[in-house]
């Protein structure tokens, strides 16, 4: 079994910008976690921890695939 460093939800925020740039405040991340749709977490006693694969899948399903143009965006958006 591959052991993942896990994060603290403060940790993971920092994480997701410096490794993928995506800025998400630990209150963002605490929203998701009531809501849904952020990454998955497991619990240490009350503490939310943030596995680096998690977190690591979650920012890839957030980025989009490379685009050429500004254009583009606007012929897949009209074929929705």
């Amino acid at each position: 079994m591959e052991q993942y460093k896990n994060y603290r939800r403060h940790e993971a925020s920092s994480y997701l910008k410096q490794k993928w740039g995506i800025d998400r405040k630990p209150s963002t991340l605490a929203k998701l976690a009531v809501q849904g749709g952020g990454p998955r977490f497991v619990k240490a006693g009350r503490f939310p921890l943030y596995p680096e694969n998690e977190l690591d899948m979650w920012a890839r399903r957030m980025i989009s695939p490379l685009y050429t143009s500004t254009s583009s965006l606007i012929e897949e958006a009209s074929h929705d």
